[in-house]
């Protein structure tokens, strides 16, 4: 018998149902939506009139999300804490013209999203999940969540290099997904999936269709305080914030901050769209937050001034068998809390005064954090953090959980992680 954590279990339970129930940005936003309306928050149409009252409320746009909790008597110049993510996974997404094939194999033609550590999308059962739009305008989510794909790897006897030289894999042509034998036929994959949702022929005029593997989240190691599981990065810290949100709404007594979870599409590919950070989303609801309360933009100014931002991501765990990648004073590990993560050179936004804002939470919550540095020699990614706070003027903090495996098909956490995030996540929206 495994040893028992010294954390309840029941979040990391719950993360990974969130996570294998959530195979497309859509899918993540619906499913916390979902959890949302059953706390009490009710979706607000961006085409109508808002009005000021108080409570919980939510924006969908595509495959983003913000949702804010307005206490009783809120003044429109309270200023914002906010938990920043990001909705989408790198992963093969279906082409314009999806059906192709050769020598007898019929495939679906994919196209790179972000960057994917390609080797692990192959010989891998995949499904294919999405957002089919309609001919009356409307749109219907999709999820076939069987062995419907795979892209079958090169076998060994006609690659004999591999083992020595390593993979090399060309995007184009080697990532095509076979899905069964025969010709390809033009509309074959639409028509499938018409006939999977019970819909008319020709019903489906556009898609935004991608894979998924259907291997299902799970505990990992002898006394399982790992967890194995998909798009991690970076719907851990989705579910992380909406469990947060959640909870100081039901807990609410006079907060001081008007608490806001923003999850964005696109942060993979740079977040430039109307669904991304660098979108107009975030500040629009914002603002017209502070109008619907009879605010003035001197109030959406002070308001603004005084918000903070934890953009939260997941980061890098130091790697055992590739620890001079790493910087050498800092090797965050799994299970250790939460990671703050600092680049001088802004590809983070943290600073000093957004490290003791981050800090004071954790104390606040009893949650210990870690430092994440990259190596100097190493080029650094970077999150939503300084596209927020260059954008909309606000103080960002970039924060998350050290995970291996980052932009796998399978990624790797400590399963107690989810669990001290998100109540670093509560302390901080209830300031």
């Amino acid at each position: 018998m495994s040893t028992p954590s010294r954390f309840d279990r029941g979040h990391t339970d719950d993360l990974m149902s969130f996570l294998a129930a959530s195979p497309t940005p859509y899918h993540a936003v619906a499913n916390a939506a979902e959890r949302l309306e059953k706390a009490g928050f009710r979706q607000v149409a961006e085409t109508d009139a808002w009005e000021g009252t108080s409570g919980g409320k939510y924006v969908l746009r595509g495959g983003a999300i913000v949702a804010w909790y307005v206490p009783e008597g809120t003044e429109p110049h309270t200023p914002f804490r906010i938990v920043g993510a990001h909705t989408d996974s790198p992963n093969l997404r279906v082409k314009p013209l999806p059906d192709s094939g050769a020598h007898g194999w019929r495939q679906v033609a994919v196209e790179i999203y972000g960057g994917p550590l390609l080797n692990s999308w192959l010989d891998r059962d995949l499904g294919l999940a999405g957002r089919l739009s309609l001919r009356d305008g409307s749109t219907r989510l999709v999820n076939i969540d069987r062995a419907l794909l795979r892209v079958p790897q090169l076998a060994v006897h006609l690659d004999r290099s591999v083992s020595t030289d390593g993979l090399k894999l060309d995007k184009q042509r080697h990532l095509q997904p076979i899905w069964g034998l025969g010709e390809p036929h033009e509309g074959d994959l639409i028509a499938f999936l018409e006939e999977e949702l019970g819909l008319a022929t020709g019903e489906v005029t556009g898609w935004d269709l991608m894979t998924h593997s259907i291997e299902r989240p799970s505990y990992l190691g002898r006394d399982e305080e790992l967890v194995a599981g998909p798009r991690m990065d970076n719907l851990l810290s989705l579910h992380a914030g909406t469990a947060a949100l959640v909870a100081v709404a039901a807990g609410d007594s006079g907060l001081p901050y008007i608490p806001v979870l923003a999850g964005f599409d696109h942060e993979e590919n740079g977040s430039q769209s109307d669904t991304g950070a660098d979108g107009p989303l975030l500040g629009s609801v914002l603002e017209r937050s502070v109008f619907a309360r009879g605010g003035s933009y001197e109030d959406r100014a002070r308001a603004f001034a005084g918000t903070v931002c934890l953009s939260s991501d997941t980061g890098h765990a130091v790697h055992p068998n590739y620890a001079e990648r790493h910087d050498p004073t800092h090797h965050p590990r799994a299970n250790g809390g939460p990671i703050l993560k600092v680049n001088v050179n802004n590809r983070y936004a943290t600073d000093g005064s957004g490290r003791a804002v981050f800090a004071a939470a954790c104390e606040k919550a009893g949650v210990p954090f870690q430092s994440f540095v990259s190596n100097n020699s190493m080029p650094c990614g970077t999150t939503i953090g300084p596209i927020t706070a260059a954008r909309h003027g606000i103080k960002t903090v970039d924060i998350g959980v050290a995970i291996l495996s980052m932009h796998s098909a399978r990624e790797l956490c400590g399963a107690d992680d989810p669990f001290l995030l998100t109540n670093a996540l509560v302390a901080f929206l209830e300031g």
